[in-house]
Formats: C-alpha cells, sequence, structure tokens
C-alpha cells in the first residue's frame, strides 16, 4: 500500500512536494492503514477519534497535504482563490475568484475547470478532482494533470480514498 499512496500523493501533488516528503508521508499513512492502534500509541499527538467519518491512514494523508496541495474552503470564491494563490503571482487567470462569488455552484464549477484546463498544455491543463471526505469546509479538493487523471482515481480506489472529478461529479448528482 505504501508505494501506491507514495505514487498517488505525488501524482496529486503536481511538483509542489519534495520526494522525501512524499515518502515519508506514505510511510506513516500505510502505518496508520495497517495497525491504527499501534500509530497511534507511537503518535500521541494525533488529534484522531474514532468518530471521524474517514479512516486513520487517509486522515494521515490529507492531514499532511500542504495548502498548496489541498485547498479547503466553503465556496468556490474561497476555493479558486486558494488555487491562484498557489500558483503565485507569475500566472495569469482570466477568471478572476469575486467573478464567482453570486454563481450557482455547477456554473462557478465550470468556470473554474474551464480556467485549470487551459494551464499546463504539455500535461493537457489540471482537473480539480473532489479528495477525500471534507471535515471542517464543505469543498476539499486537488489539482491534478489530466494527463495523470486515470492513474489518480485507479490509485485513490485502490488506497481507498474517495477522489472525483469535480465538475463531472456535481454534474452527474445533479442529474440523478
Amino acid at each position: 500500500m505504501q508505494a501506491q499512496l507514495e505514487e498517488l500523493i505525488g501524482k496529486i501533488s503536481s511538483g509542489c512536494m519534495q520526494a522525501t516528503d512524499i515518502a515519508r508521508i506514505a510511510a506513516e499513512a500505510a502505518q496508520a492503514y495497517a495497525d491504527p492502534q499501534a500509530f497511534l500509541a507511537a503518535n500521541p499527538d494525533i488529534n484522531y477519534d474514532d468518530d471521524f467519518p474517514i479512516p486513520l491512514g487517509e486522515w494521515v494523508v490529507v492531514g499532511s497535504l500542504p495548502d498548496t496541495v489541498l485547498f479547503q474552503a466553503d465556496t468556490y470564491e474561497q476555493l479558486f482563490q486558494q488555487i491562484t494563490e498557489s500558483f503565485g503571482a507569475n500566472v495569469n487567470f482570466v477568471l478572476k475568484p469575486k467573478q464567482l462569488a453570486k454563481t450557482e455552484p455547477l456554473k462557478a464549477l465550470n468556470r473554474i475547470q474551464v480556467q485549470l484546463s487551459s494551464l499546463s498544455p504539455e500535461t493537457q491543463g489540471y482537473v480539480l478532482v473532489d479528495f477525500s471526505e471534507p471535515l471542517d469546509d464543505e469543498l476539499q479538493a486537488v489539482l491534478v494533470y489530466s494527463s495523470d487523471l486515470p492513474r489518480v482515481l485507479e490509485l485513490a480506489v485502490e488506497v481507498g480514498i474517495y477522489a472525483a472529478p469535480a465538475y463531472e461529479a456535481m454534474k452527474a448528482a445533479q442529474a440523478e
């Protein structure tokens, strides 16, 4: 499982994390999945309890990702603000976060996805992917290179972490 976690974290970090950090998180998460009680005993500072809706290993992954990789917000405006900040000032976005303020969620997601698809042409752009179960925020997502999306979704299933392209997931949910 550790190798799968390492590959998954590497792909969702899109070059924003060092290989040593990715390996450390994957190793800790694999230990937490394998023996949650032993992991908690060895790490008494961990603030996790059995009431959380996700397994300890998944919690370790989610809690260890930096805010340049895992985006958490209550609105699409806030989410997109975090995404634009993660790219830094040298990347110019046509879409501005405030343009999403009064937009219905599906339209906001579509606009965000169109903007992200135009970045990084060598990887066919980015896809905004809902990742894991949001604990404190309404929205929780990562950016994945479009070219890596099939493998990321496959790895997520293998390790048991929810991942789905945000726009497609919301569109499907609204169609039901």
